[in-house]
Parts: C-alpha cells; sequence; structure tokens
C-alpha cells in the first residue's frame, strides 16, 4: 500500500505490528509524519545517480600535496 494513503488507523496498525503500540491521540500524527517522509523519499527516487561515486569511495582525509 502506498504511504500516500495512509490513514491513521492503517497508521496504527503498522505501527502495532513492529511491536510499536501507539497512544490513540497520536495516530494521526504518525500517518501524516509517515506520509511526509514518503513525499521526500520519492523525490530523492526520482534523482539521477549514474555518475555520483558509491560512498566507499569518499575519503574525508585531506589529500596530500607533495612538495616539489
Amino acid at each position: 500500500m502506498p504511504t500516500d494513503d495512509l490513514t491513521p488507523p492503517e497508521a496504527a496498525r503498522w505501527a502495532a505490528r513492529a511491536g510499536l503500540p501507539l497512544a490513540g491521540d497520536r495516530h494521526a500524527r504518525v500517518a501524516a509524519t509517515a506520509r511526509h517522509i514518503h513525499s521526500v523519499v520519492s523525490v530523492l527516487r526520482e534523482l539521477d545517480f549514474g555518475d555520483v561515486p558509491p560512498a566507499a569511495a569518499y575519503s574525508a582525509e585531506e589529500p596530500r600535496h607533495d612538495a616539489g
């Protein structure tokens, strides 16, 4: 089921299945948060990362410049 259709009762059911029971007053907020996260992730899925090397190729160290 797409999360953009996620209703508060469904959010409560998903949370309970994951072992995270929610108080009744949180169902709507959790559903809204899940819909927002899904909308952000769906935008990221549309990006083309074809020329970006994998994270393992990144080095946080400063490059060395040998004195000539």
